[in-house]
């Protein structure tokens, strides 16, 4: 029993530091997005086309997540999801280290945004794996009774990161303005190598899952790699629905108001960081705290609640942005980003987790997940620009939100409840009978 708890803290604790690094990989290029990127890799165009051909960038990046998420799910079901978590952690550390040292327009012409998207593509297929894989681990080696915190690891990784990334931009922000542009947005992309360090150390540490190995155990067969998609279909587009409004406001708060804060609003871009790492600071502990709610009252209760919270507080959001008062700005960010999010964030993990059944846990999973977020997130930045474009006003934008809680709300009425569902018990064959003469 000591063991079991030994392996389960272990599990947590390698979900939540590489979830965070490589959460912090994927993130810091949004940050970067709303910031820079534009001036360096798209500086013959207009600002606002400039901005959405940045964004756009960063949509590819969600486009190479299914493959991603399939590919690398379907792999963590065959070999295992210590394995697949392994090599994640190695694909967007190396992407994310080449981002920093890439030439800019200026430097070679056409090519730096060619290999901008080239790396964004590598980034967004190691990306599609990684979080279901941790949340997986954790959920199979974390006290059953307890499945909601024990997946709160990795959301609460997610948090770290958004933390992390956006502290590490504010604090090279502190540079001249030339510096920065020269040199300085470089570093947070090269700190990617330390990222892959720590991240390979922590999860070389850990067991693989008794679920994982009482499956195999008793199912020797190779899975096909939609499998998860044949066996469990309810589940796939369940899975799908109930990510478009918690991964569309994932996207709105870090990328698309900070953005939205110094380019309409011409506040400055100090401000947009602060307000996100002070939310981010507080989702951090609201977290786990959604995530033991979702073991109590389940888990489509909780997620639901934070879903129409999330989409009632879009005007108010906006309305307290444009008061351009700093304190207004920041509370903004902690009622949206670090209160209503993460009620849909916590227990989503368990959820779908929940949802399939070992052999086919993690690509489904993955795969369906990664959908959502091409769907929902990958696009929600460049959605919103090019609405904010056209009508001059944020009404647009949060219409647009409203419809993916509308779909997410649909989703979550269509899914089970699972908190009491057994995850550990390998699959029975079915029993032969010989007729009796």
């Amino acid at each position: 029993m000591s063991d079991t708890r030994r392996q389960a803290r272990r599990a947590g604790i390698a979900a939540l530091v590489g979830t965070t690094l490589e959460w912090y990989d994927f993130l810091i290029y949004g940050t970067a997005a709303a910031l820079i990127l534009n001036e360096l890799f798209f500086p013959t165009v207009s600002p606002v086309a400039g901005t959405l051909a940045t964004f756009a960038t960063y949509a590819v990046g969600f486009l190479a997540r299914p493959l991603g998420g399939i590919v690398l799910g379907s792999l963590g079901d065959r070999v295992g999801r210590k394995t697949m978590l392994v090599l994640t952690i190695v694909l967007m550390g190396v992407a994310t280290a080449l981002i920093g040292v890439l030439p800019t327009y200026d430097q070679i012409g056409a090519w730096a945004p060619v290999l901008l998207i080239v790396l964004r593509l590598l980034q967004g297929f190691g990306a599609g794996g990684e979080y279901a894989g941790a949340v997986v681990l954790s959920v199979e080696h974390g006290d059953q009774r307890r499945r909601g915190l024990a997946g709160a690891w990795a959301p609460a990784g997610f948090a770290l990161a958004t933390l992390l990334a956006t502290g590490v931009f504010q604090l090279f922000l502190l540079l001249p303005d030339e510096q920065f542009r020269q040199w300085g947005w470089r570093v947070p992309f090269l700190l990617g190598i330390v990222m892959l360090a720590v991240g390979y150390f922590v999860r070389s540490a850990v067991d693989e899952t008794p679920a994982f190995e009482n499956a195999q155990r008793a199912e020797a067969v190779k899975v096909p790699l939609f499998a998860a998609v044949r066996r469990h279909p309810r589940s796939f587009f369940v899975v799908i629905g109930a990510r478009f409004a918690e991964n569309g406001f994932a996207y709105l708060f870090p990328v698309f108001a900070v953005s939205f804060l110094t380019g309409t609003l011409g506040l400055d871009e100090s401000l947009g960081l602060t307000a996100v790492i002070i939310a981010s600071a507080v989702q951090v502990a609201g977290v786990p705290l959604f995530g033991w709610l979702s073991d109590r009252w389940g888990r489509r209760p909780v997620y639901a609640a934070g879903a129409i919270a999330s989409a009632l507080w879009t005007v108010p959001f906006f309305l307290m942005l444009e008061s351009r008062s700093p304190v207004a700005v920041v509370a903004a960010f902690v009622v949206g980003l670090g209160i209503c999010y993460p009620a849909m964030l916590a227990p989503q993990a368990a959820w779908f987790a929940e949802l399939f059944d070992t052999k086919t846990r993690l690509a489904g999973f993955a795969f369906a997940r990664e959908i959502g977020s091409v769907l929902a997130g990958g696009f929600l930045p460049l959605v919103a620009t090019a609405l904010l474009a056209w009508s001059g006003h944020w009404w647009p934008v949060a219409v647009y939100l409203g419809l993916l809680t509308a779909f997410t709300l649909i989703a979550l009425a269509a899914g089970p409840e699972t908190r009491r569902r057994d995850i550990e018990s390998p699959p029975v064959a079915p029993k032969v009978t010989t007729p009796q003469p």
